[in-house]
């Protein structure tokens, strides 16, 4: 089963006020758009994303996704929202996907809980809709004046993702097409498919206006939890010709030994994030006395942490790595660290940190016995 995520984001967001498409507005330092892209490309069940974005948007969206996962080639959108949809799932085709998660761009917030039910909805169903039920009194308005109650019994405001199995809802919009439906709930109704209601969140918000802009910026910076983990590790010396630091090979005039290839520092760094999240140490899921870790690149541990960090719903914010050595130098080789850190982990270099220090001579890394490195994770929960 592959499933795909289509991110609309074509539309140009007048209401949001000056300041160019409210998609790529900078929402706590990243661009909405990169949140929402950002949301599936990081979830364990989504294979493959793809935008659906403005002719004019070329460059505002490179910089948007730069760096993110599973990303398909971009699609040029339509002159409307159903156009857009309709051309995204026609280029998706060629993927051969057998579901579809189709979100709107402008609701940054959705959370990788949303998007697993959604995907686990379609196991039973043709069809699923992320919505809230109405509590709200609702009234129709005459000519400015509070007119008839409208029974709120059985009413949902929509969001998304809105999910269905890919064949049917492609030939849907295309026998669709013109129609000018609102949404794909209302393109899969007319072509008789059903869909299921799940439960969706206030926080999945579809920025509109500037006030939506401030509002999902606080949501952001007070409604989640951030955990803070350490990590340390040592490896002595050994026969060689080179260390391997953070995934990069350091030449040196020792190696170091260890089970695996002996990198402190993504050991480490592993620690660090296992730490955050209450997993236990490294030794725990990649026990020494098990043969197939045996000269292992430490990467596969590191992404090993970063996976169990996206399961658990939390986004690795920023890392930061202090090696302890009198030699080799560090600072040679410290941005292909950062650099590699930063593609296991799928995150922006400005959020990994390597630097190194001495102990001035004394104890074992003063006699150049060994080398040792300590590592910080912070990362966020919603």
């Amino acid at each position: 089963m592959t499933v795909a995520a289509l991110i609309v984001a074509a539309g140009r967001g007048t209401r949001a006020g000056p300041g160019g498409p409210k998609q790529y507005r900078m929402l706590a330092g990243e661009p909405v758009l990169r949140r929402a892209l950002a949301a599936f490309a990081t979830h364990p069940g989504i294979d493959i994303v793809l935008a659906v974005i403005h002719p004019d948007d070329r460059e505002a969206y490179e910089a948007a996704a730069a760096g993110l996962p599973k990303l398909a080639p971009l699609c040029l959108g339509g002159a409307t929202r159903q156009a857009s949809v309709r051309l995204g799932l026609e280029m998706l085709e060629t993927l051969k996907p057998s579901r579809v998660l189709i979100h709107d761009g402008a609701r940054p917030l959705v959370s990788p809980g949303i998007i697993s039910r959604s995907i686990e909805a379609l196991d039973a169903h043709a069809g699923a809709l992320v919505a809230l039920p109405i509590t709200d009194t609702v009234r129709r308005a005459s000519d400015g004046f509070a007119g008839e109650t409208i029974p709120r019994d059985g009413l949902w405001r929509a969001q998304t993702p809105q999910a269905f199995h890919f064949a049917a809802i492609l030939d849907a919009h295309r026998k669709a097409a013109g129609a000018e439906l609102t949404d794909d709930v209302a393109v899969a109704a007319s072509a008789g498919i059903p869909v299921a209601m799940i439960e969706g969140d206030e926080a999945n918000m579809k920025i509109t206006s500037a006030d939506d802009l401030a509002r999902a910026e606080r949501l952001l910076m007070n409604g989640g939890e951030t955990r803070t983990g350490s990590g340390y590790d040592v490896h002595r010396f050994g026969p060689g010709d080179h260390v391997m630091l953070c995934g990069v090979p350091v030449p040196h005039t020792h190696g170091l030994v260890g089970h695996s290839d002996a990198d402190v520092g993504l050991h480490a760094l592993t620690d660090a994030i296992l730490g955050a999240l209450g997993q236990g140490d490294i030794g725990q899921h990649f026990p020494p006395s098990d043969p197939q870790w045996k000269g292992a690149s430490s990467d596969r541990f590191l992404a090993h942490a970063a996976k169990l960090a996206r399961d658990a719903g939390a986004r690795i914010v920023h890392v930061d790595v202090t090696f302890i050595c009198e030699r080799p130098k560090i600072g040679p080789q410290r941005e292909a660290m950062r650099a590699r850190v930063a593609d296991i982990l799928d995150l922006n270099m400005d959020r990994v940190s390597i630097k190194a220090t001495t102990t001035e001579g004394l104890g074992f890394t003063g006699r150049s016995e060994g080398l040792a490195a300590q590592a910080l994770a912070t990362l966020s929960f919603r």
